[in-house]
């Protein structure tokens, strides 16, 4: 598995450099493959349980997503679900019942071409102690998360699937990268779905750190930043 892991994340990133999209319905056997490394990935090291969090991705001719249900841990590329551009399913299971959330923010962010969502434990328990600030869910506590995350907005509890939830998103995605949705977990977006899980861990690891500091650690000063959005164009 982690030399899968390597090969694929090692392609991905290639792809970005060349400044190609990362994913083309030509690749889609490939993408499928993706999916599922990811998936294996995230849950064998416990950013997700059971049949919690879902992964997409973007295809010329529509999108491919987890099942309805399913263990990221456990994918088989057959199964992962093809929709086309109408949103009727091709082939594979069942799509996950988040696939309008997803649909939404590939339709404002022509950029995204991957999504990772999650129930991640740190994020989770961030929104049960207490976010930074709404629009802010954590502070800029460290270079790497304020130039692989930026800002991460709150989006308050409503049941998992609600319709009201994906239009939320859907007017942030063209802002941000990312929100944490309370008590559930992260939804996070990228040029593929290896950099939206790349993210997503940056944006655990940060909540973890904000957590496990008894004395909160204070911000980047403000010359940090400024010096992280001129040299790597932070969007913060």
């Amino acid at each position: 598995m982690t030399s899968e892991l390597t090969s694929a994340t090692t392609g991905a990133t290639k792809g970005a450099t060349k400044g190609a999209p990362a994913i083309h319905a030509t690749n889609e056997a490939r993408v499928r493959e993706e999916i599922c490394i990811t998936g294996a990935s995230l849950y064998q090291r416990g950013y997700t349980v059971g049949s919690a969090g879902n992964i997409s991705a973007r295809l010329d001719d529509g999108w491919l997503i987890t099942p309805t249900d399913a263990c990221l841990g456990r994918l088989d590329p057959a199964d992962i679900a093809k929709v086309d551009l109408d949103g009727n399913a091709v082939s594979g299971g069942k799509p996950s019942k988040t696939l309008a959330l997803h649909r939404g923010i590939y339709a404002r962010n022509g950029e995204a071409r991957g999504i990772v969502h999650t129930h991640s434990t740190h994020l989770v328990a961030l929104t049960l102690a207490g976010v930074w600030n709404e629009s802010d869910v954590l502070p800029p506590i460290t270079p790497y998360y304020v130039m692989k995350v930026g800002h991460v907005p709150l989006i308050r509890y409503s049941r998992p699937g609600d319709p009201q939830v994906a239009e939320q998103i859907a007017a942030l995605a063209g802002s941000v990268r990312a929100v944490l949705l309370e008590r559930l977990g992260p939804v996070v977006w990228e040029r593929s779905v290896a950099q939206a899980s790349y993210a997503l861990e940056e944006l655990e690891e940060t909540a973890r750190l904000w957590l496990m500091t008894n004395s909160r650690p204070a911000p980047l000063s403000e010359a940090a930043l400024e010096e992280l959005r001129s040299v790597f164009g932070a969007r913060w």
